[in-house]
């Protein structure tokens, strides 16, 4: 299960930290690490400070954006150290642990961890469906990069373990059957396919005037929020598909007439 979850770092600046977080990973049974748009690549300083983690420093995968990076994954957590203006859902860092064990058991699921200066940002944080905050001291939260890495992946480890613990203890209580639907399928959708959904939504409304191209405002953002709450499965989705491709033939029949 550990190899479904991969640690995301967006536009790192200093690859010093990458090295650090390689090997905070590598102690929690982490490998896969993926670098979007690192300002500064793994180098000489990078592997010293991996300590023993080259191989995990050494396979990392380098890719533009983050989408790239989550588009083939069914579950995408991002860190934020701060409240938006938009609220998403949050998860604190124990029950972070236990949703990426649950569903790394069905599809690969991504932590996403921002600049190290601003975090991430808005649009960033809008890919993800819920986000997570290290409830650090409010007087001193200077969490460095590889300290979130080192605590979130703690979290993920502990609750594999339980997991494992459980699994032998109850084999019959060992699938995740919350992931899952009757037909013993992944429930929830990959990125990828969330993202059509939200592209084909808001091509729909445009056609009906309810967003207007030039002035979107921030409705599609609400929509985010709203599904990404929701989590709709893969037959809702389907489902939700089939009324916008209703409301498109609608809209096609009326510019007609």
């Amino acid at each position: 299960m550990l190899d479904n979850v991969r640690i995301v770092l967006v536009n790192t600046s200093d690859c010093r930290n990458i090295g650090s977080a390689a090997r905070a990973m590598k102690t929690m049974g982490l490998k896969n690490l993926i670098l979007v748009d690192p300002i500064e690549m793994p180098n000489g300083q990078a592997q010293a400070l991996s300590a023993g983690a080259s191989d995990v420093l050494g396979n990392a995968k380098v890719v533009a954006t983050l989408k790239e990076a989550i588009e083939d994954c069914g579950l995408v957590v991002g860190t934020s150290a701060r409240s938006r203006t938009l609220p998403w859902p949050m998860l604190e860092p124990r029950s972070c642990g236990k949703k990426m064990v649950e569903e790394g058991n069905q599809y690969p699921v991504a932590l996403v961890f921002g600049r190290e200066s601003s975090g991430l940002t808005n649009d960033e944080l809008q890919l993800c469906h819920y986000h997570v905050a290290i409830p650090a001291n409010p007087e001193y939260s200077s969490l460095n990069l590889a300290m979130a890495v080192q605590t979130l992946s703690y979290e993920i480890r502990m609750n594999f373990l339980e997991a494992q613990d459980a699994k032998f203890a109850k084999p019959e209580t060992a699938t995740a059957t919350d992931v899952v639907d009757e037909d013993g399928e992944a429930k929830y959708q990959l990125v990828e396919e969330t993202e059509r959904f939200y592209d084909h939504f808001e091509s729909a409304m445009q056609k009906t005037g309810f967003i207007q191209p030039k002035h979107p405002g921030i409705i599609m953002t609400k929509v985010r929020r709203l599904f990404n709450r929701a989590r709709p499965d893969g037959k809702e989705l389907k489902m939700l598909r089939g009324i916008l491709a209703s409301i498109d033939k609608a809209a096609a029949k009326a510019n007609k007439d």
